[in-house]
């Protein structure tokens, strides 16, 4: 099955219908724009809704290219569906500049989609159907089922409290994903990538990651009145509940950050209520999360390394957990994780620490050996060995 890149995913700008699924015949799905709508009144934010409708794109492809319709489709589409997502190629999205490229003229990626991407697509698949299930539309039967386990039982109806509880909503089609360890970014690379940076303005993002633990969203949501450089706190709208909260950074990155804005006066607007950081070139425009990420990418290039814009965030996490003086509910409060068992995950010792750690052991047995006389040799063992082992006469 070819499934051709037709139809696409539209911001609006409106509030209330921030995005629209269009069809090949460019008309808005209504099944979609209802569950939008239904979304947004449960206190979804248009991110949310971004990323739920890039899965029921890509599903609505699927289902375009194999003539059936959303609301008739059985759990053979979806089980073909999850088969191709297992090993179909990732399509490259053409540049902004040719988005009226052709579906036949744009190359395939060469990588897959991971687990973690079939993982949210068989969610928002599976609740997708729910909602339009209780609403008496759609097939009469969920195509994206839960586990067989789970058909004829109330979820851990059995749990002993002593124990934490396990992810009772798994679906039949959803792939299982290894447990990660969050990737700090070594000292030696990050000052690699801090060399490399070009402006103060980067110096003063990348600082401000580094020590805030701050999403890279949350942190261009800062404005100029959110900025207190006396008390060293910053201002940012958490991105999962919209409040605002101060966030403790380091003297560096107001440093940078005061160089910066002497830089560009005159040149931004200096209103309290102004976003905090700008572009470099005219017209001179809010940065956006894709304007850091392109840059970020750029300088690990220049370096020649390969860390992510989003492991600034882990890093910080990391060195907060490590000092002892830090309680680990205070490194809670600062990344902002509802639960203490996500901030837990930071305890987690770095791989390069570890390795580090093992080698010096094992140096240090090995000088311990050398300095101290090697006992009577046993009676099993050649006396050459032991000296090939030990590097000296044994006796």
């Amino acid at each position: 099955m070819v499934v051709a890149r037709v139809g696409r995913l539209v911001e609006t700008g409106e509030p209330l219908c921030p995005y629209h699924l269009i069809d090949p015949d460019g008309t808005a799905v209504d099944a979609v724009a209802v569950f939008f709508a239904e979304l947004l009144a449960s206190g979804r934010r248009p991110a949310t809704l971004r990323s739920y409708g890039m899965d029921l794109l890509r599903w609505f492809r699927f289902c375009w290219a194999a003539g059936v319709a959303w609301d008739a489709v059985t759990q053979r589409e979806a089980r073909e569906f999850s088969l191709l997502l297992e090993v179909a190629p990732k399509p490259v999205r053409p540049h902004w500049r040719h988005q009226d490229e052709t579906a036949a003229s744009m190359p395939a990626a060469g990588g897959q989609y991971s687990p973690a991407v079939r993982v949210h697509s068989e969610t928002v698949l599976r609740s997708f159907y729910d909602f339009h299930a209780d609403a008496g539309r759609g097939p009469a039967k969920n195509p994206f089922p839960l586990d067989r386990s789970r058909r004829s039982s109330r979820a851990n109806a059995h749990h002993n409290p002593m124990e934490p509880y396990r992810n009772a909503s798994s679906g039949r089609y959803r792939p299982s994903v290894a447990a990660r360890v969050p990737r700090a970014i070594p000292d030696t690379e990050f000052n690699e990538i801090f060399a490399r940076l070009g402006s103060n303005r980067d110096r003063a993002l990348v600082c401000f990651y580094v020590s805030t633990g701050a999403r890279a969203s949350e942190l261009l949501s800062a404005r100029r009145n959110g900025v207190d450089p006396g008390r060293g706190v910053i201002t940012v709208v958490r991105k999962g509940s919209g409040a605002l909260q101060e966030l403790p950074a380091s003297p560096d990155a107001f440093v940078f950050l005061r160089l910066y804005e002497v830089e560009m006066e005159g040149l931004v607007p200096k209103g309290r209520r102004a976003p905090l950081f700008f572009t470099l070139r005219r017209p001179f425009r809010p940065l956006t999360y894709h304007a850091v990420h392109r840059m970020f990418e750029r300088v690990n290039a220049e370096a020649g390394t390969a860390s992510t814009l989003h492991g600034l965030r882990h890093t910080a996490a990391y060195r907060m957990a490590e000092d002892p003086r830090l309680p680990l509910t205070d490194v809670q409060y600062v990344l902002g994780h509802a639960q203490l068992t996500t901030t837990q995950l930071y305890l987690t010792p770095r791989k390069e620490d570890v390795i580090r750690r093992v080698l010096a052991h094992h140096a240090e047995q090995t000088r311990r050996a050398i300095e101290h006389k090697v006992p009577d040799v046993a009676p099993e063992y050649r006396r050459e060995t032991l000296e090939v082992l030990f590097g000296r006469s044994v006796g």
